[in-house]
């Protein structure tokens, strides 16, 4: 199959249906009887054994028998990241301290840290779902795969490098940061893959033009990039300067870590959620009514499989929509991740993301995608700047023509009027990991 994408024609091979799991193969009642199964299961070994989910339940008014059929699950309450919060550091845990194989953790940045537990079997299910994302998005066995993603309580780099190792990869386990010795390794070992953010993909990239190499001669073939939202914009733009295939790869460590669903190669169209480890639903986040498939709004996840630490109904705070199955056609995928809920700017009753903000900009001539928004209060309204570097190439003249460009386009498109301030290359902040793209200055003492 010939993937299209920008101008350019790359060969991707889809995976031979013999080298699939199983209940890739399933048909879509099959795999629903599953999940009805598993679900069924679930939920009553989660209200058994964790007493935050007996509550919750009991709360509400139901019982794991209530559960009879798929469509119930929307009688069940919600569980968010509050909930893990106040469980800290292991309430959650649903087998004893012995069963638990390891623990992550999330960095507690914005508060008490979230803790997460897998017994051997969990540990086994992510390796096999990584490496089942890896194989959808074109990586193959006996490739060497290059891991930049952050080792340690992180879920990304250890997920990452046993899912390869499942698939049967050699895995250079570089992790995140200094960026001069990824570029090293790169030219030295000669990697067919890289597994990273997209955002810090483009600090290698920026980096190797500025020593004056062509990213387009390293030996790479595929990049699979998650852990924070990307446009379609960026994808051209990475594949482009690289000659690759970019694919996503979706999960979040509340629900099992990165894996949880993996982009198809042969269609770019959206990670498929490996559904007969995890039931899916898409709600309003206002409302909190379930929606249809098809509909924007928030994703909620329901494990099917875990032990040591199963969830129920998790909101992720993702806004995305289920969409059919393409790559595997019983399995729902998510359309491109927009932004969190709970990363909104509210602008002057706009609701703004900063995914719409890249993709505006790199559809501009001379704006690059590095950029930052600033969020103040100089009088009595919110006003917004956002600031984002020139290309090389890009003149004074041309930039002061891109920043009036940017400025009309934001207004068409989000509705909201904000200032533009371009900057010289390599001003603003770099990512080695996530980015942070949005800073509020306002004091709201």
């Amino acid at each position: 199959m010939t993937a299209i994408i920008g101008t350019k024609a790359r060969k991707t091979t889809p995976a031979a249906e013999d080298t699939l799991d199983p209940e890739e193969l399933m048909s879509r009642d099959e795999l629903e009887a599953l999940q009805l199964q598993r679900l069924q299961h679930t939920v009553a070994y989660a209200y058994e054994r964790v007493a935050m989910y007996k509550k919750k339940f009991d709360d509400a008014g139901v019982r794991p028998e209530d559960l009879k059929e798929l469509a119930d699950l929307a009688k069940f309450p919600y569980t968010d990241k509050e909930d893990l919060r106040q469980a800290y550091p292991f309430g959650m845990f649903a087998v004893p301290q012995q069963e638990v194989a390891r623990i992550h953790a999330s960095s507690g940045t914005t508060g008490r840290a979230t803790v997460v537990g897998y017994t051997k079997r969990d540990l086994e299910n992510w390796e096999t779902l990584f490496a089942r994302s890896l194989r959808a998005s074109g990586v193959k066995k006996g490739w060497k795969v290059h891991n930049a993603y952050g080792y340690g309580l992180f879920t990304g780099g250890l997920g990452a490098h046993y899912g390869a190792e499942k698939l049967g990869c050699t895995v250079i386990p570089m992790s995140g940061g200094q960026t001069e010795k990824q570029i090293q390794l790169i030219q030295d070992f000669e990697p067919d893959a890289i597994l990273c953010t997209p955002t810090y993909l483009l600090t290698i990239v920026d980096a190797m033009e500025r020593a004056g190499l062509d990213p387009a001669k390293t030996s790479l073939k595929v990049a699979v990039l998650g852990a924070e939202p990307w446009t379609d914009e960026m994808r051209h733009e990475l594949e482009n300067k690289l000659d690759i295939d970019a694919c996503d790869i979706y999960g979040l460590s509340e629900v099992m870590g990165p894996g949880v669903a993996g982009e198809c190669v042969d269609f770019k169209d959206g990670s498929t959620i490996w559904e007969d480890h995890f039931r899916p639903e898409i709600i309003d986040p206002l409302t909190d009514a379930v929606l249809d498939d098809g509909q924007a709004g928030e994703l909620v996840f329901t494990s099917l499989t875990k032990e040591a630490m199963p969830v129920i109904r998790y909101r992720t705070h993702d806004l995305t929509r289920l969409l059919p199955g393409t790559g595997r056609p019983n399995m729902r995928r998510i359309g491109r991740i927009t932004g969190r809920s709970d990363d909104m700017i509210i602008l002057r009753g706009v609701n703004l993301f900063p995914t719409q903000i890249e993709e505006i900009a790199l559809r501009i001539p001379g704006l690059s995608p590095h950029f930052q928004l600033e969020i103040t209060r100089p009088h009595r309204m919110d006003e917004l700047t956002v600031k984002i570097e020139r290309r090389e190439d890009c003149t004074a003249a041309m930039a002061v023509e891109a920043s009036r460009e940017l400025q009309r386009q934001i207004k068409i498109h989000v509705g909201s009027s904000c200032k533009i301030v371009v900057v010289d290359p390599g001003t603003l902040a770099r990512s080695s990991g996530k980015l942070r793209r949005v800073y509020d200055l306002r004091d709201n003492g």
